[in-house]
């Protein structure tokens, strides 16, 4: 059974930092693609960042330059690195892993920017 669990999220003020950890259970990361997603209320899910099996990086246009993405391979976990924080990153962070057939989700961190 596959299990991500994100955690890491919270309350910071604007241009602060935070790290989101998604440990994985029942699935080897390296093998597959992998990403972070978040929502606001009221939004669509969109991607902020996506790591793929052969290590290639994707960002969304508002987090470029700001998010780095990356995995430790030996602790099966992925992480996002945020810096300089802006109240429009306010979201719940989702984890994500694509094993074909299979997209699996985590249940959702709370990330939140506010002076």
């Amino acid at each position: 059974q596959v299990q991500l669990v994100e955690s890491g999220g919270g309350l910071v003020q604007p241009g602060e930092s935070l790290r989101l950890s998604c440990a994985a259970s029942g699935i080897i990361f390296s093998r597959n693609d992998m990403g972070w997603y978040r929502q606001a209320p009221g939004s669509q899910r969109e991607l902020v960042a996506l790591l793929t099996s052969g290590g290639n990086t994707n960002y969304g246009d508002s987090v470029k330059g700001r998010f780095t993405v990356s995995r430790d391979n030996a602790e099966n976990t992925l992480y996002l690195q945020m810096n300089s924080l802006k109240p429009e990153d306010t979201a719940v962070y989702y984890c994500n892993v694509v094993s074909f057939p299979n997209d699996y989700w985590g249940q959702g961190t709370q990330v939140t920017v506010s002076s």
